[in-house]
């Protein structure tokens, strides 16, 4: 779609097979023809260091310059240790300095945490909301998305099998594609 919402997917985890970016492939397939999700790769991104802000490593310099050309920002993130994992608050970091000159400010956000546990990465996401919340990254507020039972709803292949899921998915992109419209910038 020409007006189509440019959205950054940005997946807490460099595992290759991970649940979290298993869930991000089938959001950004589900997705309302109104965003153009794209997954943006952290995986090559230098640990933070505030003495190259001024001059960012061409890696660091790629992510930020691509979450500042995106009109919203998708987290799917696992949950290590009740937070989110460290590589993806490094990747926060990068795009958010120096300060004031953050690449997250004003896009809508929205966040799925995943989990092979009961309870679905709460602590991640929670996390994570009061970071972006600090970096005035106007997030959806519902449905909040806590996929719980990660390791049983894929088949072989990567494919969502959950029915159940799917459609919550379904609902969630649908709820996050309105929220892109009434609060993304022009």
């Amino acid at each position: 779609m020409a007006n189509a919402r440019k959205v950054a997917v940005v997946v807490g985890s460099l595992r290759k097979e991970s649940f979290s970016l298993k869930v991000a492939k089938a959001v950004v397939a589900m997705a309302p023809p109104t965003l153009a999700m794209e997954v943006v790769d952290i995986a090559q991104l230098p640990l933070f260091n505030q003495d190259w802000e001024s001059a960012y490593p061409p890696p660091a310099a790629a992510f930020k310059q691509r979450i500042a050309e995106a009109e919203a920002v998708l987290f799917v993130t696992p949950e290590y240790n009740r937070s989110v994992p460290g590589v993806l608050k490094n990747a926060i970091d990068v795009a958010s300095r120096p300060y004031g000159q953050s690449a997250w400010s004003g896009k809508p956000g929205a966040v799925i945490s995943v989990s092979p546990g009961a309870i679905g990465g709460f602590g991640a996401n929670q996390h994570l909301r009061q970071s972006m919340v600090f970096l005035d990254v106007p997030m959806l507020q519902q449905p909040e998305a806590y996929i719980g039972g990660a390791n049983k709803l894929f088949d072989a292949q990567g494919q969502l099998v959950s029915d159940d899921t799917r459609q919550f998915l379904q609902k969630f992109v649908q709820a996050y594609a309105e929220w892109v419209e009434r609060h993304a910038k022009r």
